[in-house]
């Protein structure tokens, strides 16, 4: 089983040593941050972020705000990090992927923030999924998106993704799954998608000490458990990764 979480962190605003409790709690594979820190010191913030989980980063340039953890469990095979398509007035966004591998199996896992317009966060999700799928068919690894949407299930950029990649809650949902604001979630707006071929053990809100939820940052943690890929899929992945394919780490 790998534990895929997604967690929007406010840029350490709030209460990092209830942050922190929070990721021990939930007890990751791999963290799929966004607004991540970025400007002062961010490098050595981010690596503070991961080590409260007993995580490191693998994946995450300073612009864009999004970065990918990993814990010990897994071997990380390639990090990058894309500019999303930048719009006049609007926040810079960007892409982390991670390829890794786990008890065999290789996944790509992407953390994105998509923008609070909707015409960019469609443009922004479409080019991340593509940036996603070409790391994963690079490596023979199936794909894993996570991250802050910002829209709801009905909506364009949702509709998009949950078009080409499972949304991991409805299919086995654990609790109500609302993520958005923490005191008072009413919103599902934070969502884990994964390639059909990686079975869905159970999606939602990471479970944790109710106070630190709400004092760490505004939004709440999801968490998708992944089962091993089904055996065609994870066949299809080792023949699309052929005997001597480089590793880029």
């Amino acid at each position: 089983m790998l534990r895929v979480a997604s967690y929007n962190v406010r840029s350490m605003k709030d209460d990092a040593a209830a942050l922190g409790r929070v990721i021990s709690a939930i007890r990751p594979d791999v963290l799929c941050v966004q607004e991540a820190p970025r400007f002062l010191r961010w490098r050595r913030r981010r690596g503070r972020l991961a080590a409260s989980g007993g995580l490191t980063v693998a994946a995450g340039r300073r612009l864009g705000g999004v970065a990918v953890l990993v814990g010990p469990g897994v071997r990380l095979l390639h990090g990058e990090g894309h500019l999303l398509r930048w719009f006049p007035g609007l926040e810079q966004r960007a892409v982390a992927i991670a390829v890794l591998e786990a008890e065999g199996r290789r996944v790509a896992v992407g953390s994105v923030h998509l923008d609070l317009h909707r015409g960019a966060r469609l443009c922004h999700a479409t080019e991340a999924l593509a940036l996603l799928r070409a790391a994963a068919g690079r490596f023979g690894a199936l794909p894993v998106l996570a991250g802050d949407i910002n829209e709801q299930s009905h909506e364009p950029a949702w509709r998009h993704l949950a078009g080409h990649l499972t949304d991991c809650y409805p299919v086995s949902p654990r609790g109500d799954g609302l993520t958005f604001p923490a005191r008072r979630p009413g919103r599902r707006i934070d969502a884990i998608f994964a390639a059909a071929g990686l079975p869905v053990l159970s999606c939602g809100v990471a479970e944790a000490d109710p106070a630190d939820l709400v004092a760490a940052t505004d939004h709440l943690p999801v968490v998708a458990e992944l089962g091993r890929p089904r055996p065609r899929e994870g066949n299809r992945g080792e023949r699309a990764r052929g005997p001597g394919t480089a590793l880029t780490i």
